[in-house]
């Protein structure tokens, strides 16, 4: 049975093709696994390399996007699903209860504010769902140096840093989801 997999990724696809082609792999495998993405809807950089490639292999997804995103024409024309919310906050809201897991694609502040929602409720005891950060050419290592500080400074806990995944291996990745 098939997940619900919220990706977190940003209008843009960077300089590096690689964190492009990580969106194609991530969409890829959500597609075959038969899961269901779960994104911003958007039908550029990031957000539309993964969309198209789970729409290329007939897989499901739902959209989740603002009303003033909507009116910019920012939303993926060839959604069959799309949530329209009426503000940033509600669309974080809508995909964190619709994620059974949660990634972040390498992406900027708006990527890095969604994930670290989801984490911070995991360590609240309020989201007991994995946490992945898709550590594509070590672009979230400077963010797992933090973390394991965090650690030893005594302001993260050792359990709650063991539910954050910093990974670009999907295998791994998905061993990490049903653990």
């Amino acid at each position: 049975m098939g997940l619900n997999i919220t990706v977190y990724c940003g209008a843009s696809a960077g300089n590096n093709p690689a964190y492009r082609q990580a969106a194609i792999d991530l969409g890829a495998w959500i597609a075959k696994h038969q899961h269901t993405l779960i994104y911003g809807a958007g039908s550029v950089g990031m957000m539309g390399a993964v969309a198209d490639t789970v729409l290329e292999r007939q897989g499901d997804i739902i959209g989740v996007i603002p009303e003033f995103m909507v009116e910019r024409e920012w939303a993926h024309p060839s959604l069959k699903y799309t949530i329209k919310t009426k503000t940033m906050s509600e669309r974080r809201d809508k995909m964190i209860e619709l994620g059974d897991a949660f990634i972040a694609l390498p992406g900027g502040i708006g990527t890095l504010d969604e994930i670290s929602e989801v984490i911070c409720l995991s360590g609240l005891g309020q989201n007991p769902k994995p946490c992945i950060l898709f550590d594509v050419n070590g672009y979230y290592e400077p963010l797992k140096i933090v973390f394991d500080r965090m650690v030893e400074e005594g302001f993260l806990g050792q359990a709650e840093r063991k539910s954050i995944l910093f990974s670009d291996n999907l295998e791994e990745i998905e061993r990490f989801i049903f653990e």
